[in-house]
């Protein structure tokens, strides 16, 4: 990846890997949908101005509704309820380890989608996600970082709220397949602030009837505030800059630094212990990360056949070398 790669990488490493903490103390005390709502609606107030002033906003979302739509309903109006309402069973440990299938499930989903559809050719879904060995190592690394990290914290959870959880790595991972692929022209800003409003509108009669019988106290304020500002306006935009920069799976790589960072505020905030075992799961989410986010190798050109060895057909079918 290119340096701006890395640093929106980082970025989105460290941005998206609070939500889960916030929705957990968020959820406390809001009904999901208010939850959900107050997210997009927060968004959707500090990037629509922006949006409408950078221009050509109404004829973006009439060309592309369609894409534009279902973007919306895999990466917010379905995830994002799912997983906050199984955070409600959920420690936010484990709602962090099952996300971080989304790289696998991406690359399953991309490979799906090059055998159905052959013809679409590799732009499809972006050259730079072409998936080799190097790439398919660093996902396992990965995965297995994340697993060793998080598999001693793992608590709660039922039928229910896992199930919730595997419809919100589905949604994670098609949703910046559409974006590569049907949305990769349309500005970032216009793709979130149409996504977001979307989603306020869609949520807002539900969320009017789950409103709170009272004002939520400080700290659960703070997080909603945390995640319509942080984690969903600034988050967003450079998501999908991310995706356009290195492709959707290598994009989605972000949800195993995720568990990391958690661990790491931790540390450096709550004085929590870095244990060997801490070091160990770092070490394979890091080498992991460099892995599967490597820019594949130049393709050997195809070695041209010297002229003395290729041979001509004569017209009474024998052959002979020039």
């Amino acid at each position: 990846m290119t340096a701006r790669g890395w640093f929106l990488f980082s970025l989105m490493g460290v941005v998206w890997g609070i939500p889960y903490l916030m929705i957990k103390v968020a959820v406390e005390e809001v009904s999901p949908p208010v939850v959900v709502f107050t997210r997009c609606a927060l968004g959707a107030i500090l990037l629509l101005p922006f949006a409408l002033r950078q221009g050509g906003l109404p004829a973006t979302v009439r060309a592309h509704w369609r894409p534009l739509l279902a973007f919306a309903c895999l990466e917010i109006i379905v995830p994002w309820f799912t997983l906050t309402d199984a955070e409600r069973h959920l420690s936010s440990s484990t709602a962090g380890l099952l996300i971080a299938g989304v790289p696998i499930v991406g690359v399953i989903a991309a490979r799906l989608h090059s055998r159905l559809r052959p013809s679409a050719g590799s732009d499809a879904l972006g050259d730079t996600d072409h998936l080799g060995a190097r790439r398919f190592t660093g996902l396992a690394l990965g995965l297995g970082g994340v697993t060793v990290l998080t598999l001693p914290h793992l608590t709660g959870g039922d039928t229910r709220s896992l199930a919730e959880v595997f419809i919100t790595v589905l949604g994670y991972a098609t949703a910046p397949l559409i974006a590569a692929r049907r949305l990769k022209d349309v500005p970032s800003l216009h793709l979130t602030a149409a996504c977001l409003t979307l989603a306020a509108v869609v949520y807002a009669p539900v969320a009017a009837l789950a409103r709170p019988s009272a004002v939520p106290s400080s700290s659960a304020l703070a997080a909603l505030a945390g995640l319509g500002v942080l984690c969903t306006a600034v988050a967003f935009v450079a998501f999908l800059e991310l995706i356009k920069e290195a492709g959707p799976t290598r994009a989605t790589v972000i949800t195993y630094v995720n568990p990391a960072v958690a661990v790491a505020a931790g540390a450096l905030f709550l004085h929590e212990r870095l244990t060997p075992t801490v070091l160990a799961a770092f070490a394979l989410i890091l080498a992991g990360s460099v892995l599967a986010t490597a820019a594949a190798g130049p393709r050997r050109p195809r070695r041209p056949v010297p002229w003395s060895t290729r041979q001509t057909s004569r017209a009474d079918g024998r052959v002979e070398s020039p």
